[in-house]
């Protein structure tokens, strides 16, 4: 019996390592694939700090010769995941907020209040093509200066890898996680596309936040957990209950 994972690579590679450290077999069918975007900055451009609601970011950031003038920018990250990628990528100032895109944005003004970044200054969001919430609209609406630069997206896989298939049909796969909202939906169509939407929407399906657990449960889904906050650990614990769950 395997845990379906359904995130993107590479941060799926990481959640499957982390799981068979556990004992769990894994099986990866990426929803998303990623996709760096040609970008420009102004050259007369002076930033306050760099804002990233994605590990994503930074990788388009690596291939981009932007980089090496932003690195020495405070970075505010979404969440410790997002942070690690960002220190890796050699940025020195980072600062991690709890996880979603509210944690970022109190952050924020907690920053702007503590005046360990000035409101006035001007904020760089590294930012997807697809984005959920428009956090530089948010921010604009408490009096800063959000400059918005798309740098990458993640186009949607349209179909579930053969084996993936197949260990549904056959009843091997124990759990579905699902990471975004984007990707869940990516999922349903998948399954509905395949004609496996039965033997796959019974199945426990783990969730990040309670936004991309009602997509889940709109496409049919009937046993649905949710992280208690956003981040892997949760997710984990998510797991462990709707297993449980099942079990009993």
């Amino acid at each position: 019996m395997a845990i379906l994972v359904t995130r993107p690579h590479p941060d799926s590679a990481a959640t499957a390592a982390a799981l068979r450290a556990k004992g769990f077999e894994v099986l990866l069918a990426p929803m998303l694939r990623f996709e760096p975007v040609a970008f420009h900055l102004d050259e007369n451009a002076r930033f306050e700090a760099v804002i990233v609601t994605s590990s994503n970011a930074l990788r388009a950031l690596d291939e981009s010769p932007a980089q090496r003038d932003l690195l020495g920018l405070p970075l505010l990250a979404v969440g410790e995941r997002t942070a690690q990628a960002a220190r890796a990528s050699g940025f020195g100032n980072v600062t991690a907020a709890g996880g979603d895109a509210t944690s970022l944005r109190d952050l924020i003004v907690a920053q702007a209040r503590a005046r360990r970044i000035r409101k006035a200054g001007r904020l760089l969001y590294l930012a997807a093509a697809d984005r959920a919430r428009e956090l530089g609209a948010d921010l604009g609406e408490l009096g800063f200066n959000v400059t918005t630069v798309t740098v990458y997206r993640m186009n949607t896989v349209a179909d579930l890898p053969p084996e993936v298939r197949d260990a549904c049909v056959a009843g091997r796969i124990e759990a579905v996680l699902h990471y975004s909202a984007r990707s869940a939906r990516a999922f349903l169509d998948a399954v509905r596309g395949a004609g496996i939407e039965i033997s796959a929407l019974a199945l426990p399906h783990c969730c990040f936040s309670d936004a991309v657990a009602a997509i889940v449960r709109d496409g049919g889904a009937t046993q649905v957990a949710v992280a208690r906050v956003p981040d892997e650990n949760a997710m984990f614990e998510a797991l462990d209950r709707a297993l449980r769950s099942r079990a009993g």
